[in-house]
């Protein structure tokens, strides 16, 4: 089975007046459909720029994309905004969500880019993607009516809106309490029970021990990866925090 994605010598070079700076080094990286794959490494290390291209959010230098089999290169303009909007789901780590702007209308937003108008009723698609993740009582609250875990909530039914088979999160436990970041990847690994491929950048060994592989990296290559053989389950983990009244350290900065 071909990979859902391909790289093969994947570079990127920020060029700055006359200095080049290297942010990846010719990657060779496969990832089957249905994989759950963190990416692991520290600030500098490349990880948010493999990120960025696997994502079609930035070209490559040189090397070649494969993206569910398409040559991502050989896309026009078009092409390539569609892609992004169908195939590929967001997650960040500052949620990205629009202020004074309702959790269905935030969730419902890339459905007004989506040209090939895949989704018959976008108002459902919203109200069901909302209910997906446990806010389907938050349909009208603003951003600031909500916790940061019904924030990131609402960006993952967001990312889910458009039926993608990838779902992209970076960083998206970074500014949640432990005991959300755990109910957030509980969400992930349902998804990911669900066929949906899902690649998860952390700098945070516990979250990445929720995934299935850890692909390492440092100075713009892939230094490890192999299968997680103590992988988390996060309803477990969950459930057993619920028994204890834990609540998880204070929300991170």
């Amino acid at each position: 089975m071909p990979g859902i994605i391909e790289t093969k010598r994947l570079t990127k070079i920020y060029r700055m007046g006359d200095i080049e700076l290297a942010a990846l080094r010719g990657v060779d990286l496969v990832i089957e459909p249905g994989e759950f794959v963190a990416v692991m490494g520290a600030s500098g290390s490349g990880k948010s720029t493999l990120m960025n291209l696997l994502g079609c959010l930035d070209e490559p230098t040189s090397g070649e994309y494969r993206l569910d089999g398409l040559d991502v290169a050989a896309l026009d303009r078009d092409e390539y905004a569609d892609i992004r909007n169908q195939k590929i789901g967001f997650v960040f780590q500052g949620f990205n969500l629009l202020a004074r702007t309702s959790a269905l209308e935030n969730v419902e937003l890339p459905l007004l880019y989506d040209r090939a108008r895949r989704i018959d009723d976008p108002l459902r698609a919203a109200r069901d993607a909302l209910e997906r993740v446990g806010l389907g009582d938050r349909f009208d609250h603003e951003p600031n009516q909500l916790s940061g875990g019904e924030q990131q909530r609402v960006a993952i039914a967001r990312a889910l809106v458009n039926q993608p088979s990838i779902v992209l999160a970076d960083e998206p436990t970074g500014n949640l309490d432990s005991r959300t970041s755990i109910e957030i990847m509980e969400i992930f690994q349902e998804l990911n029970g669900r066929g949906i491929t899902i690649i998860l950048v952390t700098h945070e060994h516990d979250i990445a021990h929720y995934a299935g592989r850890i692909i390492e990296m440092r100075d713009g290559v892939i230094v490890g990866d192999a299968p997680v053989r103590d992988r988390r389950d996060a309803a477990i983990d969950v459930a057993a925090l619920r028994r204890s009244g834990g609540e998880g350290k204070a929300a991170r900065p």
